[in-house]
């Protein structure tokens, strides 16, 4: 236990100084990098939770997917790629304040939805019926059942993107 708790201090750590970095670099680029670690982290603490497949759908398609269409994005739209002086304001600690707010609001908002409940235990089940009520195929028949309609809609937004961003770059 001991073992997953310094490992889970480490992801979590590699994770929000990552975050911040993808919001204060001043390079697009970098920033795109640094959202990759972000991600990765993230993957790697499902494997902590012992969520294989989510860890492994958050490899390929965020990693794999989001992250490509984002740099591919920079290249067509000619972005600056170095340095730039002219996109910073002077108004961070506004920024500051704001962000401290909104702790603030969602620790609250958290502490009295959930206050004292704990997460309910899974020692009662068997492996048999953990798997097929948490499983990679309950999984499955959510996305293509349930949530058919969403996934498919996010697919079409994420083509528009490419496509917006084609139309944006291409010369007349």
């Amino acid at each position: 236990m001991l073992g997953q708790n310094i490992a889970f201090t480490i992801l979590a750590l590699a994770a929000v100084v990552a975050a911040v970095r993808v919001v204060t670099t001043r390079n697009v680029v970098h920033a795109a990098l640094y959202l990759v670690m972000v991600l990765a982290s993230v993957g790697a603490l499902y494997v902590l939770l012992a969520a294989e497949f989510v860890a492994g759908v958050q490899i390929l398609i965020y990693i794999g997917a989001i992250v490509v269409l984002f740099l591919f994005g920079i290249m067509l739209t000619r972005a600056t790629i170095g340095t730039e002086a002219g996109l910073d304001n002077d108004q961070r600690w506004m920024a500051g304040v704001t962000a401290v707010f909104l702790l603030g609001v969602l620790s609250f908002v958290l502490v009295d939805a959930f206050g004292d409940e704990r997460l309910p235990t899974l020692t009662n089940l068997s492996r048999e019926e953990l798997t097929a009520q948490r499983g990679t195929g309950a999984v499955g028949d959510a996305i293509f059942s349930t949530y058919l309609l969403p996934f498919e809609v996010v697919s079409v937004l994420l083509l528009a993107a490419l496509v917006g961003a084609i139309v944006l770059a291409r010369r007349d």
